[in-house]
C-alpha cells in the first residue's frame, strides 16, 4: 500500500514539474479551426452561413493568437479548402441533376438561386473568358451560383471546373482574410474587430442586391 502511495505522490509531483495542462489558445484552435473548416464547406454547399464573416471573424481572433503569422495561414489554408470542398460536392450534385432525366432537388435549388438575367450574364462571359470567369465569380457579390450553373448547363467537365475553382477559393480566402486583419489592426479589443470585420462583409454582400433592386423599382 505505501509502495503504492508512494508512486502516487511521484506522479503527482511530477505533474506539478511538467505543466500539462493544455493552454486554452491551443483548445480553442482544436475545436476552433475544424469548426472553421466544416462551417465554410457546409456554407459554400448550403448557403445558410455567411462564410465571408466567419472567415473575417476568424482572421480576427487569428490575429490576436500569440503567433499570428502561423494562425493567419492556418485560417487561411482551411477557409479555401473548405470552400473548394463545398464547391465541388455542390458541383457534383449538380451534374448527377444534369445527367439525370429527372433532374434533382440541388439543380433545382441552383437555378432558384440564379436568375435568369444573371444566367445569361454569366453563360456570355464563361463563352468569352472560359476558366477564367470561374476565378472571378467568388470575388462578386452572388456571382458564385450563376457562373456555376452555367458551367453546369455548358458541361464543364468536374475536372476542368475544379483547376478553375482553386484560385477562385484561394482569392476568396484572402479577400475575406484581409478583411479581418484590417478590422482587427484598428483595433486593440478582438470583439470590436470583430464587429468591424462583420459589418464590412455583410456591407459587402448587401450592396449589391440593393443596388439591383433600386434599378428594378426605377424602370417600372
Amino acid at each position: 500500500m505505501s509502495g503504492r502511495w508512494t508512486a502516487a505522490q511521484w506522479v503527482l509531483e511530477a505533474a506539478q514539474v511538467v505543466d500539462v495542462r493544455v493552454p486554452p489558445e491551443a483548445t480553442q484552435q482544436a475545436v476552433g479551426y475544424p469548426t472553421l473548416f466544416a462551417l465554410v464547406a457546409f456554407g459554400a454547399l448550403v448557403p445558410v452561413v455567411p462564410t465571408g464573416a466567419l472567415v473575417s471573424t476568424a482572421a480576427v481572433v487569428a490575429l490576436h493568437h500569440t503567433m499570428p503569422a502561423v494562425a493567419l495561414l492556418i485560417v487561411f489554408l482551411l477557409a479555401a479548402a473548405g470552400a473548394f470542398v463545398g464547391d465541388l460536392a455542390l458541383y457534383w450534385l449538380g451534374v448527377r441533376g444534369v445527367r439525370s432525366e429527372h433532374g434533382s432537388k440541388w439543380l433545382d435549388a441552383l437555378r432558384r438561386r440564379a436568375p435568369q438575367h444573371r444566367l445569361e450574364q454569366a453563360q456570355q462571359k464563361l463563352e468569352d473568358h472560359r476558366s477564367q470567369v470561374l476565378t472571378l465569380s467568388r470575388l462578386v457579390p452572388a456571382g458564385r451560383i450563376p457562373v456555376m450553373l452555367a458551367c453546369l448547363l455548358a458541361k464543364m467537365p468536374i475536372g476542368r471546373f475544379a483547376r478553375g475553382d482553386v484560385p477562385a477559393c484561394l482569392a476568396w480566402a484572402v479577400a475575406y482574410q484581409l478583411i479581418g486583419v484590417l478590422g482587427g489592426s484598428l483595433f486593440s479589443e478582438p470583439w470590436a474587430g470583430v464587429a468591424a470585420a462583420i459589418a464590412v462583409t455583410l456591407l459587402i454582400s448587401g450592396v449589391p442586391s440593393l443596388w439591383r433592386r433600386l434599378r428594378r423599382s426605377a424602370t417600372v
